[in-house]
């Protein structure tokens, strides 16, 4: 499975972007997968996961109410809407996926086997 990200950019605080995930395999549909974020200098960390079909969600709490995670697996495609955006949201943003298998959602790292490039998301205040 190969992930391509597109739709980050550069917004001012409390605008919203809708970041996409289009993977290369309609074996997508099996997959937990989630977002991640990576700031230079720090550890990539978790924002949001769904499984297999969207029957669960998480987030991580400093998004929550504000960002929404879905799939549309007729489309192979993973979404991230992100509304009132802050500064603090400014990252690096990758969607990834666990392995083969695996249809649940993890809020770990190391569960997730393939990456996307990324796409910069840039907040100003």
């Amino acid at each position: 499975v190969r992930l391509v990200e597109s739709g980050g950019g550069s917004v001012e605080a409390g605008g919203s972007l809708r970041l996409s995930c289009v993977a290369s395999e309609g074996i997508f549909t099996s997959y937990g997968m989630g977002w991640f974020r990576q700031v230079p200098g720090k550890e990539r960390e978790i924002v949001s996961a769904i499984d297999w079909n969207g029957g669960d969600i998480w987030y991580t709490d400093s998004v929550k109410g504000r960002f929404t995670i879905s799939r549309d697996n007729a489309k192979n495609t993973l979404y991230l809407q992100m509304n009132s955006l802050k500064p603090e949201d400014t990252a690096v943003y990758y969607c990834a996926a666990r392995g083969e298998g695996w249809s649940s959602l993890s809020h770990w790292r190391q569960e997730y086997d393939v990456w996307g490039q990324g796409t910069q998301v840039t907040i100003s205040s």
